[in-house]
């Protein structure tokens, strides 16, 4: 009776989870309310979670409870510590929830609703949470080694090296995508720069509270933590409204960029415990916490979601970024379906944490399933906005124009109505001067949040919820940014422990100065480039990023399916098999045509010729010919990076395919490094020899 009973739960699971799919799926012509894309994500994840993820984790990894995790048997009270699994839960979601969940989906709506939904879903039950959970299962096997060291001990040293070398060149491409975000949603708004410039200090606060003050005290830190945060944003209304202190925090977009690299900079050199660690600790409160708080509000207020389930864009005729739907709606939704950057997390990191491999499927995959579930509140929070509203506050000023009644008409001539006035009173609700041409994501999702809540909760209040959400945003991803950049520091300093063994000692002063130095100013530059860019950095930079953060994932999947082959297990090698040949294919083609396209808004090197040919004809106007040569020499560098990326990812998938030959024809191949087992002996019911 009982297995009856749970069969019809599951099955009345899945009807709803295909009746909401349908409804959101065939859709057209009219609004559809929001509640649709809940259910489907709800039981969508509920599914793959309970049957395909448990079926990964029993019969392919064969996770064993009794075995000793890395944390266990390399505990040193350091970097190796034996962790409850919601601690290392909650250190795990901070860690990989960066500004790819709020941002990509964001941008991927100029697509229309459909596409990006789809993705997020699929793309994360059969991509991003099985790299994830592979990623870490095969590394707390290794003693919890890094995805560089797996490639290298696995596939062997030439797939290695390359997959070290591309793993920090992409790190330095995602950081500074990171601070163009933050930047773009500070630029010139008193209250947000204020509110962000908070945390910083807060989190210091919360860190000598918990080391010095009263060590032990977690709630009571915790508490404090939230109280000022909140007092942060409501603080920012107080400075942004005194004429004196506004000043002070009113700033333009290159001053923005400095304070950023400064901040990237003292970061990385500070000890863990005074601002990474109480930072990562306070945003996984409010990033668990605004998710459900929004969740809740969309269950209340049952928004409608006005943007089309595609829109003419699909063309490639987008104003916030060119490409057509295929391949880029899969490189700018980036991390809300499968992220590169989560097993640099995956291995390396957590497994150090791991106490008990049952807990992998809740951690690898149940995690990136949140983390998807992000994603889709922030397709919603995107798509409740006017479609008229949504390219107003995205499209930058280089396509719709600088004035607001070039870029209302704009805007109206493809179809979507808005007002001058309309956009004045939206600015004027959310406690800003202007919501024109604020590229990057981060302003319409911040508005579309404020929309919900404010409905949901009280309307009087749509500039604390406005400058609340930016709060949320810019927490989501300087978490990533500083712990991104001290990741970026160890790569570094390995790399040069290699020529120099002084410099591979991460406690080191002059090392840690020097690689911090070199890792900041790496992504410093590309922040500097995005932000002169006229165009709001986001159509140089976004695509960079996503087509560098799939092809790590293609790398993180090829080390998977090399290892599956070596421990006998081809036989299921299609499910890291399958989603790698998906994104050599997305990644391949997007980066043909940003590297050969003849569009001058698709094409790298065609808007570099194109903009040289201007500048030679004086054709362009003072300021952008001031800073065209730096921008025709970055677009020239984009695409040689861009074609960078394709080799690195094209050497490991060769090697991979070379071992896996050699392996299959009986030939000698490296021997698998998978350590040796050892009963733990903190299972519960272990008996003492």
């Amino acid at each position: 009776m009982h297995k009856n009973l749970k069969f019809i739960g599951w099955l009345a699971v899945a009807v709803l989870g295909a009746l909401a799919i349908s409804a959101i799926a065939l859709n057209r012509g009219e609004s559809i309310s929001a509640m649709w894309f809940i259910a489907a994500a709800a039981c969508v994840y509920a599914i793959a979670y309970r049957f395909y993820a448990a079926w990964i984790a029993a019969k392919v990894l064969m996770v064993d409870e009794t075995r000793a995790t890395p944390a266990e048997r390399l505990d040193n009270g350091r970097d190796f510590i034996p962790t409850n699994k919601w601690v290392v839960f909650g250190h795990h979601f901070a860690a990989i929830a960066g500004p790819g969940p709020l941002i990509g989906p964001t941008l991927a709506a100029q697509f229309g609703y459909l596409p990006g939904t789809l993705w997020i879903l699929i793309g994360a039950v059969l991509g991003g949470a099985v790299q994830d959970m592979v990623t870490l299962f095969f590394s707390t096997r290794r003693n919890a080694r890094s995805l560089g060291q797996m490639a290298r001990d696995e596939i062997g040293p030439i797939g290695g090296a390359a997959a070290l070398i591309g793993t920090f060149m992409i790190m330095i491409i995602l950081i500074a995508v990171l601070g163009l975000v933050v930047v773009n949603a500070m630029k010139h708004s008193p209250w947000a720069t204020s509110t962000v410039a908070a945390t910083i200090p807060i989190a210091m606060i919360v860190g000598f509270y918990m080391r010095n003050f009263r060590p032990g005290r977690v709630l009571e830190a915790s508490t404090l933590g939230v109280v000022l945060l909140l007092l942060a944003v409501v603080s920012g209304g107080w400075v942004d409204h005194n004429p004196t202190l506004r000043s002070f925090f009113d700033h333009d977009g290159l001053p923005l960029a400095w304070m950023i690299i400064a901040y990237g900079f003292a970061a990385a050199v500070m000890p863990v415990w005074l601002l990474l660690a109480p930072r990562d600790y306070l945003s996984t409160f409010v990033k668990l916490g605004t998710v459900i708080l929004l969740a809740v509000a969309i269950v209340i207020l049952q928004p409608q979601v006005h943007m089309p389930a595609f829109t003419q864009f699909t063309d490639g005729t987008g104003p916030i970024f060119g490409g057509k739907l295929f391949p880029f709606v899969f490189i700018t939704i980036a991390c809300g379906a499968i992220s590169g950057f989560h097993s640099l997390i995956s291995s390396g990191t957590t497994p150090k944490l791991l106490t008990n491999e049952r807990d992998i499927r809740m951690i690898g995959y149940g995690a990136m399933l949140l983390e998807s579930f992000v994603a889709i509140m922030a397709m919603i929070a995107a798509t409740v906005l006017e479609p008229g509203v949504f390219f107003a506050i995205n499209s930058p000023a280089g396509v719709v124009g600088k004035e607001a009644v070039d870029a209302i008409a704009k805007i109206n001539s493809w179809g979507f109505a808005v007002t001058v006035e309309q956009m004045n009173q939206l600015a004027k609700d959310m406690g800003e001067s202007s919501l024109f041409a604020r590229t990057g994501g981060a302003p319409s999702l911040a508005v579309g949040m404020a929309s919900i809540f404010g409905s949901a909760f009280g309307k009087g209040m749509l500039a604390i919820w406005y400058h609340f959400a930016i709060m949320f945003e810019a927490i989501f991803i300087l978490t990533t940014l500083d712990a991104g950049t001290r990741v970026g520091r160890f790569m570094l300093q390995d790399m040069l422990g290699n020529v120099w063994p002084k410099m591979g000692e991460t406690s080191w002063m002059p090392s840690v100065i020097f690689t911090s130095g070199l890792v900041v100013a790496g992504w410093g530059y590309f922040l500097y480039i995005g932000v002169i860019d006229p165009n709001g950095g986001v159509n140089i930079l976004w695509p960079l990023f996503g087509i560098a953060n799939q092809m790590l994932a293609a790398i993180a999947l090829c080390v998977g399916t090399g290892i599956l082959v070596k421990s006998g297990k081809l036989k299921y090698a299609w499910i890291t098999g399958l989603p790698l040949v998906w994104l050599v294919i997305i990644t391949s083609t997007a980066a043909w045509q940003k590297i050969f396209s003849d569009d001058i808004r698709v094409g790298f090197f065609a808007a570099a010729n194109d903009l040289a040919s201007k500048l030679a004809a004086g054709a362009l106007p003072p300021e952008k010919a001031a800073v065209a040569p730096q921008l025709i020499f970055n677009q020239q560098l984009d695409a040689y990076l861009t074609l960078f990326f394709v080799a690195v990812l094209w050497v490991v998938i060769i090697d991979m395919l070379y071992a896996t030959y050699k392996y299959l024809a009986g030939k000698p191949v490296l021997p698998l490094s998978e350590v040796a087992h050892e009963p733990s002996r903190l299972v519960e019911n272990w008996v003492r020899d």
